[in-house]
């Protein structure tokens, strides 16, 4: 156990609460929520940068990572889906959380052919994620209807449509592995 496993540990601990303030009903529920959220989203970033920076990067930390970023940005929708009980939040929501089900099922395949490195975190998924956590964060911060609310929903579908995009990268790129184990 090191500080970077600890901090994902941490980030998933901070999923309960998240559903807790959210559904408090007071006025600062929301945004003690959204900090929570943001507190999560900072330890996503500072633990890889940590496992690399001491080098202590673990097969443990290695799985846990991903699982702790999904199961937030899950939850985090999934909440959302609730507050905003309108199909413009829940496309993006749905696509996102889709797309996080079908590169999951492709990398634990990829890693069942001993071909995982096909299937790495690209650029391009590292800005999806960003955004994702900007687009949550808003929408977690502020009620429906509100200006600083709609910029969340339309940054939510940015980070949409970079999830489409990034998931037709990753497909494409394994697609020669999966061809040949079909």
């Amino acid at each position: 156990m090191n500080i970077p496993n600890i901090l994902t540990l941490a980030r998933i601990a901070f999923i309960p609460l998240l559903v807790v303030f959210f559904y408090l009903p007071f006025s600062w529920s929301m945004p003690v929520g959204a900090g929570l959220f943001a507190l999560a989203a900072v330890t996503d970033w500072l633990d890889g940068y940590l496992a690399r920076r001491w080098d202590q990067a673990t097969p443990f930390g290695a799985f846990l990572d991903p699982v702790a970023d999904k199961l937030m940005v899950a939850v985090a929708l999934a909440l959302l889906i609730e507050r905003f009980d309108s199909m413009w939040l829940t496309l993006p929501a749905l696509v996102i959380i889709g797309r996080e089900i079908v590169i999951s099922a492709l990398r634990e395949w990829m890693a069942e052919m001993g071909k995982r490195g096909s299937v790495a975190v690209s650029w391009l998924g590292k800005v999806k994620t960003t955004l994702q956590m900007v687009a949550l964060l808003l929408l977690l911060a502020f009620p429906p209807g509100t200006q600083l609310a709609l910029l969340g929903i339309a940054t939510l579908y940015v980070a949409a449509i970079l999830t489409l995009w990034s998931m037709v990268l990753y497909l494409r790129s394994a697609w020669p592995h999966l061809s040949r184990s079909m």
